[in-house]
């Protein structure tokens, strides 16, 4: 169910694949048995992408369904069997993409509900400053910058696309160079936010000088400048996903090595014994695709 649930939202097997953290071939080898047992097909497949059929669609609420409740199961099974009590400082950077925050913080009240939730929203390096000086417990960035010692886990990593309006010269273009970009109008975020840092090295390594005409700190206020036409963006790309963003052009930008944007959990280096992140990275666990790196 699993599976069927990703291929359903990712409609590839690829993306699917690195979802759920199964190789490409376990994945597909799973939906044809699952097709098998029903005696009908769940997706037609193209060389572009997976559309689920009716019989598909017919199944999947059934899927979530079945993963909700046992989620539910877990969760209930561990508040009945373990005591955690405190407060957990946690923070996050908007939109992630990677990672439902919201989501994740939802399940951790659910499973320990004498646990304080305490939340602060922030750029990854205002964020990686209030684990390091023992204000957070953890936090959710985007960045791979200053976490010196600070015990991290990969959850993923995007590539970065140049988001433009339909009617802008780039639009058509299959792909843009960083090199030609330095004529355009930039919409970009606050430097505490790590995309913004990204962008600036990436210019910088080329000596390319670009033009921030609007610094934003939320994604949906990037996005409808955007669309006003009033600059151009860099972002990763499932901001480009957003419903906010079905106007605009998502332009691949060619590989140039420049570093992609790599979301990561980072908790403190343990001053504080009885602190309930832990608990809160163990919830992770039901995903897959997180890769644990070690810390430094």
């Amino acid at each position: 169910m699993e599976y069927l649930v990703a291929l359903a939202d990712e409609r590839q097997f690829t993306r699917a694949a690195e979802v759920t953290g199964v190789s490409q071939s376990g994945l597909s080898a799973a939906i044809r048995n699952l097709e098998v047992e029903l005696g009908t097909k769940l997706f037609t497949r193209t060389t572009r992408k997976v559309e689920p059929t009716e019989a598909g669609l017919a199944l999947l609420p059934f899927a979530r369904s079945m993963l909700s409740s046992a989620t539910e199961a877990r969760d209930a099974v561990v508040q009945v069997s373990r005591e955690l009590a405190g407060t957990l400082r946690v923070g996050s950077e908007q939109c992630l993409g990677v990672v439902d925050v919201s989501s994740l913080l939802e399940r951790f009240h659910r499973r320990y509900p004498r646990v304080e939730i305490a939340f602060t929203q922030a750029g990854s390096h205002e964020l990686l400053a209030g684990v390091r000086d023992g204000d957070l417990d953890a936090a959710f960035v985007a960045t791979s910058d200053h976490v010196g010692l600070l015990p991290r886990t990969v959850l993923g990593q995007e590539p970065v696309v140049l988001l433009c309006p339909p009617d802008h010269p780039l639009a058509a273009r299959p792909a843009v160079d960083r090199d030609e970009l330095g004529g355009e109008h930039f919409i970009d975020f606050h430097p505490s936010w790590a995309v913004r840092q990204l962008n600036d090295d990436a210019f910088d390594a080329r000596g390319v000088h670009r033009r921030v005409r609007f610094t934003v700190n939320d994604v949906h206020t990037l996005l409808d400048l955007v669309d006003r036409g009033l600059g151009v963006a860099l972002v990763p790309r499932h901001v480009a996903a957003k419903p906010q963003a079905a106007r605009l052009v998502a332009v691949p930008v060619a590989p140039d090595g420049a570093a992609d944007w790599v979301v990561s959990v980072v908790t403190g280096s343990g001053d504080r014994p009885d602190s309930p992140a832990p608990h809160l990275v163990e919830l992770l666990d039901d995903a897959p695709a997180c890769v644990p790196v070690p810390a430094g």
